[in-house]
């Protein structure tokens, strides 16, 4: 039997670190929460906790327990959450030598921290120990993608398609073969693997249609992607990264209004903070006020304590809001070097466009041409600065 995994790629889960933030005023809204029964995996992280406490040394419990914060920390955008995941392995993190499944955890934090170094070393280690460890190639194949091995990525997905269900392999395989020169192919495959396979596994029905509706968007076929975005909200499952996603896919379409009420509860990450003050910033809502001195706040401590964690999303806030193209430009330049994903790409294009400096694209452009990446809006953005 194929295995299954209990964690989708963590590229569905872009840091989002929110900062300490003083209120100027009682007035003023931080966070609207939820009333209602307590979340049952929240219950259980809580019980596992608790039981860890009492035997600190139990591997077991351990990984049990990491693995149920990584994904709280993933549905709900508190990256309080991968700080908990982290400290229950403690006895084993720093380890020279830990165990297999803790290798796997630390390599699946490290990704979330943007030490993509660090996860692939450890990853390479699971690997050499498990190459049966269907896990351990999805998540390399995820920081390969973040980071433009495209290459790479697609041989760590056929490894993928031989040791996990169908749908998984398929979506890891053509998430990557889509940026490469094979969309309208990949959309076509995925789709028909989505229509055809069995339904069981809700992590990886989300996955596939993020997928999709991304492949949709960067064709240009907003009635496709809208669907595709609708479906993977329909799994029922919450995930900060379809949220960003979709949030995104709204904002270009004009549909602000929507991002509002789609995000006005997810205000404790910044990522997704900062698409709900873009949204109210364009409908002249007076909360936006409130969210966009947050953001500034949190951005300025993240600079104070030399964290670059989130230069994608500052470039954004920068440029849409501080209107200042040349600081945006340096740090999309700077998120660059880190990370090459479509919006990657876009951040520094728009950054390069607004401070009228097309040479600062050069290194985009290059790699355009070298990945045969085929998005609507990166192609429009090509032409305006060339």
């Amino acid at each position: 039997m194929k295995a299954r995994w209990l964690l989708v790629p963590l590229f569905f889960c872009a840091p989002a670190l929110a900062m300490p933030h003083t209120p100027r005023g009682d007035e003023e809204v931080l966070e609207r929460l939820r009333t209602g029964p307590e979340d049952p995996a929240l219950r259980e992280a809580r019980k596992l906790r608790l039981q860890l406490q009492k035997k600190p040394d139990d591997l077991a419990l351990a990984l049990k327990l990491s693995r149920r914060y990584i994904e709280l920390g993933r549905a709900s955008s508190d990256p309080r959450y991968i700080g908990r995941a982290e400290s229950a392995l403690g006895p084993w993190w720093a380890q020279p030598a830990p165990p297999e499944p803790v290798l796997l955890l630390r390599a699946t934090i490290r990704q979330y921290l943007h030490d993509f170094p660090g996860a692939l070393e450890d990853l390479a280690r699971v690997i050499a120990a498990q190459p049966s460890d269907a896990q351990a190639w999805v998540t390399r194949a995820a920081v390969q993608r973040v980071t433009g091995e495209f290459g790479a990525a697609r041989l760590s997905c056929f490894q993928v398609l031989q040791l996990a269900e169908r749908l998984a392999g398929t979506t890891c395989l053509t998430g990557v073969t889509s940026l490469s020169g094979q969309l309208e192919q990949s959309r076509a495959l995925l789709a028909r693997t989505i229509e055809t396979d069995d339904r069981g596994d809700r992590a990886e029905e989300l996955w596939a249609w993020t997928t999709l509706a991304e492949m949709a968007v960067r064709a240009g076929d907003v009635p496709a992607a809208n669907a595709a975005y609708r479906s993977a909200l329909g799994t029922g499952t919450q995930d900060s990264y379809l949220l960003a996603s979709y949030a995104d896919f709204l904002l270009d379409q004009k549909r602000a209004a929507e991002v509002a009420t789609l995000l006005r509860d997810q205000t404790r990450a910044d990522n997704l903070l900062l698409r709900l003050a873009l949204a109210e910033r364009s409908l002249g809502s007076p909360a936006a006020t409130a969210h966009v001195e947050a953001l500034r706040d949190r951005f300025a401590s993240s600079a104070q304590r030399g964290e670059s964690l989130h230069l994608r999303e500052e470039s954004r806030f920068v440029l849409a809001v501080e209107n200042d193209p040349q600081r945006a430009l340096a740090l999309a330049a700077a998120n660059w070097k880190v990370q090459r994903e479509p919006a990657d790409l876009r951040v520094l294009l728009e950054a390069a466009l607004a401070a009228n400096d097309p040479a600062a694209a050069a290194p985009a452009l290059a790699f355009l041409d070298a990945t045969h990446l085929e998005d609507r809006a990166l192609t429009g953005l090509r032409a305006r600065l060339q």
